[in-house]
């Protein structure tokens, strides 16, 4: 567990250092920082976190980052399916693998309804170094133009 772990964060971190200089090339495109609030997370289904900052429009603060599963304390793991809830309807759908016991992993973002209808996002680190304050980390789209 821990092995692959480390092995789908060094994924992670190369596709941030791949992407780091694309943000201002492309505004459809770039690294996403997503800071939230999990204070109200209690790892059962349908409990959630609150996105307290993001350097794109698309989240705003005060959306709900909704997970579809509890956390497997016998395996030390979070894997769930998650929801995005933005206000409107503009929702996106994604998945997280965390380690519980570093509190660290990864998410996927991949499309949506509203203005996530094309949108994807990761592999975007995990970090809860300050729990319950986490982030997100990593690249992003919005599709082809046209």
């Amino acid at each position: 567990m821990k092995r692959t772990m480390v092995l789908v964060l060094a994924i992670a971190a190369a596709g941030i250092a791949a992407t780091a200089g694309s943000a201002t090339a492309d505004p459809r495109s770039g690294v996403l920082h997503v800071t939230k609030d999990c204070s109200q997370y209690t790892f059962q289904a349908g409990s959630f976190c609150t996105i307290t900052s993001s350097n794109i429009n698309a989240i705003t603060p005060g959306s709900k980052v909704v997970y579809a599963s509890a956390a497997n304390f016998a395996l030390g793991v979070l894997d769930s399916d998650l929801v995005i809830d933005g206000p409107g309807n503009n929702t996106a759908f994604g998945h997280v693998v965390l380690d519980l016991s570093t509190l660290t992993g990864i998410v996927t973002l991949s499309g949506g309804t509203g203005v996530f209808t094309h949108f994807r996002a990761g592999p975007l680190a995990v970090a809860c170094p300050a729990y319950p304050v986490c982030s997100w980390v990593g690249p992003y789209s919005f599709g082809p133009i046209g």
